[in-house]
Parts: structure tokens; sequence; C-alpha cells
């Protein structure tokens, strides 16, 4: 069965986004040891997991060629299939990329049974707290930056009772980020 990785940016309090989305806290530029960390991450994905508000902007702008990527990354990140989970949107404006809709458990578990490598989802917020709500992570890979902002979007949903992780791996890199690889205990 396939494996469903989460990769999310986080500030040290436990924030993705600000309080209206901000990204300005996150640390750049990336360093070559984190890069490659992202790398090998990435090796045994074949399909990369989206919300909808997050493929809006995070598609196109990989189809331009961000600055400061490098062409491999960017050919990786624009052929890998996408699949884009959304209740407002019937078919995909993009090239490359499903819509999903309906019973995230459902998709999810069904992307999982299918044949291939392993899935990542990249965010946004919505997606990211209902897929660790509902248990749906089998890898967290978080990617801790050395600020703090107070308020925002969490990373973990605010749930009754607690989920429980398990510390894989913690890796510093030299441009601050700290990566933390945990995988949730289930009993």
């Amino acid at each position: 069965m396939r494996k469903l990785k989460l990769q999310v940016q986080t500030s040290l309090d436990g924030y993705m986004g600000g309080p209206n989305g901000e990204m300005d806290w996150m640390t750049f530029p990336w360093t070559d040891d984190i890069n490659a960390y992202l790398d090998e991450l990435s090796g045994s994905v074949d399909t990369i997991v989206l919300g909808r508000k997050l493929a809006e902007g995070f598609i196109p702008a990989w189809e331009s060629g961000p600055e400061g990527e490098d062409q491999k990354s960017i050919d990786w990140m624009n052929n890998t299939p996408k699949v884009v989970i959304s209740d407002s949107l019937t078919e995909s404006p993009w090239k490359n990329a499903t819509v999903a809709g309906g019973d995230l458990s459902e998709i999810v578990n069904g992307l999982k049974a299918q044949p291939g490598g392993d899935l990542i989802a990249y965010g946004g917020s919505t997606l990211v707290t209902n897929l660790i709500a509902r248990e749906l992570i089998d890898e967290l890979h978080l990617l801790v930056n050395p600020a703090s902002l107070g308020a925002g979007l969490p990373v973990f949903p605010d749930v009754d009772g607690h989920q429980r992780f398990q510390l894989v791996a913690a890796r510093p890199f030299d441009c601050g980020i700290t990566a933390l690889h945990l995988e949730p205990k289930r009993s």
C-alpha cells in the first residue's frame, strides 16, 4: 500500500501561515543540504496531493519556473501527477492534475490502495488539518523554521483528545530550518 507523506513548513509555534496566510516568515534561500533532503524525500513519490486553494497558486507558479529553482525540481513538480482535493471544482483547469471531491477519507484511502509510488501532500491549511484530524497521514515531515508567529494557520487541528507521534529523525540544515520526520503512533 502506498504511503501518504505530509511535507509542510511550520513556525516554531506550529503555524504554517500567518493570520492572513502570510508566508514572509519562512527561511529562504534554502541550502544544498535541505534541497538534497527534499529530493530524497520525494524519490518514492509519484503523486502530489493538494488542496484547491494551494493548487491555484502552486501549480501555475511551478509551470512558470520559479526563480531560484533548478530545472530538475521544476520538471519534477510539473511532470508529477497531481490530485486536487476540492468540493467546489468539478474538473481540473490545470494540465497533469485531476480533481477529487467528496469524503476525504475515501479519496485518500482510494489513492493509497492504487498501485504506484507514494503520495505527498504539501497543503494548504484546510487539507493539512483535515488529513491530520482524520489520521490519514503516514509520515509527517515538518520543516521547522526559526520563527515564532503567535497566531495564524495551525498545522495541527483542534481536536478532542490528542494524537501521539513517534520521532523517526530530526535534522538541522545550514539555512536554519530543522526537519522533523514523525510517524503517527496508532493503536
